[in-house]
């Protein structure tokens, strides 16, 4: 181990053991309460962004693609908690538009179906950052709770592969899994498309593609979807600074993932809330958090779906704000989120009769 990987362990088991002060403690350190939008942002939450700053973290928009890939997938896993238990996970790669793509498969512990329903999961990361490794935590815990299979995919990443390399290979790997999930014991018709923030823009784009396939998904599960490039809602400027993902983060990320000077912020592919026509998509769980710049593109996502007349159920944690799904260990609001959420998903296939 490095010095700098022994100092990044240091620091995450110092917040961690912060973060698990008691809450009276908690909301004396973190300051008087920060509001937003007639919002309160969570307290843990506000001390965490708190002890980030005092941390001298950069921000994500200041650092090179490298090393803002290895702190987010650090960050992930410092404050992800502990690994649910699942019965296997099984690395393999499927042929992809450019080449052999990696995905990983989770299997729930204590199954007895045949045929497991299963999330195609597509990780959060602006298009840029993010991977298996840093995601593993966050699937396994899907994976557990719901008892559903859980398909990780490692789709290509920008700024090496532009847009719509990332969106070519979440379609490819769908319509892969969804031809071959009999052979590997998934059914191919209870296939939920599932990801956060960049990858839940991905998994909107993929309902839409192949919504008159075979074998279209069952349900879309976005969690605080980017569902909208050209990023100039209210909620962009309320909550675009001092929230973890600013927006200078999101122009860093636009800048890596889309051609410069190209009309890619009206394509559909990189701008789902832009598709002319949603009508057909499979039906909508849609999670927003209250303190997150996405939090308006992803609530006017779900009311685009039900003007179609697309069941589409969104609800906001409005105390939480973006990538709250990386820090179940340590912010209890962001844990009992993931609970709802998942039982929201597990819910929703029960009512399909699935």
């Amino acid at each position: 181990m490095s010095m700098k990987e022994i100092a990044r362990e240091l620091q995450g088991k110092v917040a961690n053991l912060a973060l698990r002060m008691p809450i009276s403690w908690v909301n004396i350190l973190a300051g008087p309460p920060v509001g937003v939008d007639g919002r309160t942002l969570d307290g843990r939450t506000q001390w965490f962004l708190k002890l980030l700053a005092h941390g001298g973290q950069p921000a994500v928009h200041t650092m090179s693609v490298a090393d803002a890939r290895e702190d987010f997938d650090a960050f992930m896993q410092l404050l992800g908690g502990k690994p649910a238990p699942v019965s296997s996970i099984l690395d393999r790669t499927l042929p992809g538009p450019a080449g052999p793509m990696r995905i990983r498969i989770y299997r729930p512990a204590d199954s007895v179906a045949r045929l497991l329903p299963t999330i195609v999961y597509f990780h959060g990361g602006g298009w840029v950052i993010g991977s298996l490794e840093g995601y593993d935590l966050a699937c396994r815990y899907f994976c557990a709770r719901s008892g559903c299979a859980v398909v990780s995919v490692d789709y290509r990443l920008a700024p090496e592969h532009k847009f719509p390399a990332a969106v070519d290979d979440a379609v490819a790997s769908y319509r892969w899994l969804a031809g071959e999930a009999v052979s590997l014991g998934l059914d191919h018709d209870r296939i939920v498309v599932a990801g956060d923030s960049a990858g839940g823009a991905l998994a909107a784009v993929v309902a839409q593609t192949v919504r008159h396939d075979p074998h279209p998904p069952c349900l879309q599960w976005l969690i605080y979807p980017a569902t909208d490039m050209a990023g100039d809602t209210a909620s962009h400027k309320s909550c675009g600074e001092g929230f973890l993902l600013t927006q200078a983060d999101m122009a860093w990320f636009r800048m890596h993932y889309l051609s410069p000077g190209a009309p890619e912020v009206d394509d559909p592919r990189a701008s789902p809330l832009r598709a002319p026509d949603l009508s057909g998509v499979a039906p909508a769980l849609i999670f927003t958090a209250g303190f997150d710049p996405l939090r308006d593109e992803g609530q006017a996502y779900a009311v685009r779906l039900q003007a179609a007349g697309v069941k589409a159920i969104h609800r906001e944690f409005e105390t939480l704000i973006h990538g709250f799904i990386g820090m179940r260990g340590a912010v209890h609001a962001a844990a009992r989120a993931m609970d709802d959420m998942v039982a929201g998903v597990r819910h929703e296939l029960a009512q399909l009769g699935r």
